[in-house]
């Protein structure tokens, strides 16, 4: 099978399901946002010696697939009656959210608690999955306005709200692995 397949020539893709829309509608936005935060997550993953640090290379190795599911569930189209059970395509469920709960209060264990802004930096592995939690981000704003439009699944807004909130936390744990602080946001007007 070719790579090329020159259907998307004209300016539209095809979803899972055979409808096709235009390259810049919304879904195709929302589910290409999500793919491109799975490269940025693989970036972060590559920063990471599994050796080191092993349990966090499988949290962003899982991560990686939930995402790459969260794209397959928003590049399909729900239908009525559908139900976040899955069937043929995979979705997120509460347990997956509750799962990054549960990655989230064990990366957070041995950090000091904030008392400042923090700024988007450190190390290069920090500043990796920072880059990657403001993807995040994104993707989820994207989620919210395609959800406003037509029913995405309520999982995988909530999903991408506790995944930003993890990049933060492994991005804080990066910098104190490394042994440096948290680089803070100076406020200009503090006396």
């Amino acid at each position: 099978m070719k790579l090329y397949t020159r259907n998307g020539d004209d300016g539209t893709t095809g979803l899972f399901g055979g409808q096709r829309v235009d390259k810049d509608d919304l879904r195709v936005e929302a589910y290409g946002t999500v793919d491109e935060l799975n490269s940025h997550v693989g970036l972060a993953l590559a920063g990471l010696n599994p050796k080191d640090d092993p349990d966090h290379a499988a949290m962003l190795t899982s991560i990686q697939n939930r995402l790459f599911e969260i794209g397959a569930d928003l590049s399909t189209p729900r239908k009525p009656g559908d139900d976040d059970r899955g069937g043929y395509i995979p979705r997120i469920g509460d347990e997956q959210a509750a799962e990054l709960e549960d990655f989230i209060d064990a990366v957070c264990e041995d950090l000091p608690e904030m008392t400042s802004f923090i700024l988007p930096g450190g190390t290069e592995l920090a500043a990796r999955l920072h880059v990657a939690r403001t993807v995040c981000r994104r993707a989820e704003r994207l989620c919210v306005s395609l959800n406003k439009i037509e029913p995405i699944g309520g999982v995988i807004i909530v999903y991408l709200n506790r995944l930003s909130d993890l990049l933060f936390a492994l991005a804080r744990r990066a910098n104190r692995h490394a042994g440096l602080d948290d680089v803070p946001w100076i406020n200009p007007n503090a006396k």
